[in-house]
């Protein structure tokens, strides 16, 4: 099939499948370069810190550990890489990490802590403090105290205790990680699922079992640490394309296929594309009907992350192949993680039925890893069935259209206060542009004195000239919430300077309405 075909049938479908129609006027995605005069500066910010953590080092010893008494021994630890975490990373770092006290809903309770020696170390003060929360995964709200989630856990946890204490192939399987795997299949409509108790080693621990040496994999720059990690495991030749840049894959896969493997120039046993749903520090979505249709001319193999992306897009909840209207079985490997929008804990990889009886015997997760705990098991099954509408109920499909809504609606406000906002409006992973080293820490703080939570974001986790506020926004979160925190962002854009953007935004008089779910 001609990828022109394949693209349009998808957007054609697209259009019956759009959530929230009514308000998704800005359907695209934004990446503005940064100013000149702000790269200049944001270096200048950044030599100078250098040199000040240089002068703080040699005035005053590192309260960390070091390497004593290894005459002949060459450095166990990258002295460039431990100077910049303790000096550099550190004033980033110590904006916000604070246990909090509390489930991650709406808000959140934190433990107020002190500190003496400049960041160092910390003290309890024994006090809590309540805060707006931006920067959970919980994108849907289920992740609560109270409710059907967390009484059908409580039940699941008399029923079958807090842990097996056992890997899935020796005595970690219970009825309802049974139950869960066939739930999961038919949520994403595909032949077969297998779950796994940690979404990060999901990625780690399986990858090189499906992809090993002699295999080509063609890999998203922006992808994600334990995509990375187990590309690395596999032994495959790696190669990156720019990000969400369908040229740049294409080119990729061109030049893959005709150069063949090193050395011998063997045609490659298979070609992997790998890529996430939303990427979880730009906020965009991946262009899925591109990406299948030089999938289906090339014959290379798609392997889907749709960490961020199941439960918080489509109309449906059912990821970024339901928001697109793409048929699920098309992706050869669909890979989620159950830690996000169902507010538990866990990863799967589902798709044909011979791909995961595959997984099953000769993934390294299966044989050494822990299963997953029954009580996070039934919190998940009972917040996909909601998001399913299986539970006799609407509330799955209220929060579905309530996260859209907030997604939607916080993107164009900042957009119209003229701060510059990566990624797709439709992601609810949203990167705020602070570009400067001393800005992350600072804006942090100053959210934090009007008791919102918050994170900031700078390199090595994103490109250096890249620093920014990542908020996460949630169905939990009213109206009325989100027109405090944006009164306090622009507050803190005209008191810090954040209004960088150039473009011209519409007025937002299609969502100031009457906020019917606020609280």
């Amino acid at each position: 099939m001609k990828t022109e075909t394949v693209v349009n049938e998808c957007k054609e479908k697209r259009k019956r499948f759009q959530p929230n129609k009514k308000n998704n006027t800005r359907n695209n995605e934004s990446f503005e370069k940064i100013p000149v005069y702000v790269a200049a500066l944001a270096y200048m910010g950044f030599y100078i810190l250098l040199f000040l953590g240089y002068l703080n080092q040699f005035l005053f010893p590192p309260k960390v550990a070091e390497e004593k008494n290894r005459e002949g021994y060459p450095p166990l630890y990258a002295k460039f890489e431990q100077f910049y975490l303790n000096y550099v990373f550190r004033r980033i770092r110590d904006g916000w990490e604070r246990p909090i006290a509390s489930v991650p809903a709406d808000e959140i309770i934190i433990k107020d802590r002190v500190t003496c020696d400049n960041g160092w170390t910390f003290q309890f003060t024994g006090n809590e403090t309540k805060y707006l929360n931006l920067g959970s995964y919980n994108y849907l709200g289920f992740a609560q105290s109270t409710g059907p989630c967390a009484y059908t856990s409580v039940e699941a946890l008399v029923k079958y205790g807090c842990a097996t204490a056992s890997t899935v192939k020796e005595l970690g399987t219970t009825p309802i990680h049974v139950q869960l795997e066939k739930l999961t299949a038919r949520f994403l409509g595909v032949e077969s699922a297998i779950i796994f108790g940690m979404g990060f080693a999901t990625n780690a621990l399986n990858i090189s079992s499906i992809i090993y040496p002699g295999c080509l994999v063609i890999s998203d720059e922006k992808n994600h640490a334990s995509l990375i990690l187990g590309l690395k495991l596999s032994g495959a030749l790696i190669r990156v394309y720019n990000h969400n840049d369908m040229k740049s894959l294409e080119n990729k896969l061109i030049e893959g296929i005709e150069k063949g493997q090193p050395g011998t120039n063997k045609s490659w046993d298979k070609i992997f594309i790998v890529t996430e749903g939303i990427f979880s520090m730009e906020g965009s979505i991946v262009k899925l009907p591109s990406v299948l249709a030089l999938k289906n001319k090339y014959k290379a193999y798609l392997y889907l992350d749709e960490a961020h992306s199941i439960g918080a897009l489509g109309h449906r909840g059912r990821g970024v192949v339901d928001y697109f209207g793409c048929n699920p079985k098309d992706v050869d490997i669909l890979m989620g993680t159950f830690t996000k929008s169902f507010g538990s804990a866990g990863g799967y990889i589902a798709g044909c039925k011979s791909l995961i009886d595959h997984l099953r015997f000769n993934s390294d997760a299966v044989y050494y890893a822990a299963s997953m705990p029954p009580p996070v098991v039934q919190q998940i099954l009972t917040s996909m069935t909601i998001i399913m509408g299986e539970d006799g109920t609407n509330d799955g499909s209220r929060r579905i259209r309530r996260l859209a809504r907030n997604t939607q609606y916080f993107r164009k406000r900042l957009h119209e206060m003229g701060c510059v906002v990566y990624g797709h409006d439709n992601s609810p992973v949203v990167p705020m542009l602070v570009y400067m080293y001393s800005k992350v820490t600072a804006v942090v703080r100053a959210y934090t004195k009007h008791n919102i939570a918050t994170v900031g974001v700078g390199f090595p986790a994103t490109p250096f000239l890249e620093c920014r506020i990542r908020f996460c926004l949630s169905a939990a979160h009213s109206m009325k919430q989100l027109r405090r925190i944006l009164d306090v962002t622009e507050k803190i854009a005209d008191e810090y300077g954040l209004r960088y953007s150039r473009k011209i935004n519409r007025s937002l008089t299609e969502y100031e309405t009457e906020d019917n779910d606020s609280k």
